[in-house]
């Protein structure tokens, strides 16, 4: 973390955490009518939802975290850019709470669409995050590990299209393939920034 993006970094930490934690008071009691066990498994709706948006937000945080390990620098653009970002982060448990409850009032497409579009929009909000970086010189563009986040990043809005269109036609589908992306962006190794002159290369 360098003194130039601290705050907007500890900033950021303290969105994704507070989102994070937020997300428990969606759980509320079984009602007392019900046997105990019996309530807790009708909630599964709710855990799922609880347990997805955890996990979702969390793997926002690690690529947000990589994203600002090739940032050597801020301006207003960026904190503009990073604040947008942020808004999609603290939307996302609404349309996954949404998802939750489809499962039960049987709208589930319709979520889906709505839940999916969310995905694609948060994909366009790091891409633009990680443009304004480019284009205003604020990461090392000769940067391997610049050049290969560029490449992922856009690769990402692709699939999230494709995935917001597989949903009129294939709900499970469309699902699936917003799964398979966040592991990839938990599992995609991500190059420092600190890397010696040697590495880079001349295009």
């Amino acid at each position: 973390m360098t003194k130039d993006t601290s705050r907007i970094e500890a900033f950021s930490d303290g969105i994704f955490s507070i989102a994070a934690t937020l997300l428990v008071l969606d759980l509320k009691p079984p009602p007392a009518t019900l046997p105990f066990w019996q309530g807790i498994w009708n909630q599964w709706p709710g855990y799922s939802s609880f347990l997805l948006s955890f996990f979702f937000i969390g793997i926002m945080w690690i690529s947000h975290h990589r994203l600002f390990s090739h940032i050597t620098h801020s301006d207003d653009a960026l904190l503009a850019a990073n604040l947008l970002l942020l808004l999609g982060v603290v939307w996302i448990p609404y349309p996954t709470a949404l998802m939750a409850q489809a499962v039960v009032s049987g709208q589930f497409r319709d979520a889906a669409i709505f839940y999916n579009g969310s995905y694609l929009a948060l994909a366009l909000f790091f891409n633009l995050l990680f443009f304004v970086c480019m284009s205003r010189g604020l990461v090392d563009r000769e940067s391997a590990g610049a050049r290969t986040t560029v490449r992922r990043y856009v690769a990402g809005i692709v699939v999230y299209a494709i995935c917001f269109a597989v949903t009129w036609w294939n709900v499970p589908l469309s699902l699936a393939i917003n799964a398979v992306m966040a592991l990839f962006f938990l599992l995609a190794p991500c190059a420092s920034v600190k890397e010696h002159p040697a590495d880079h290369h001349s295009n």
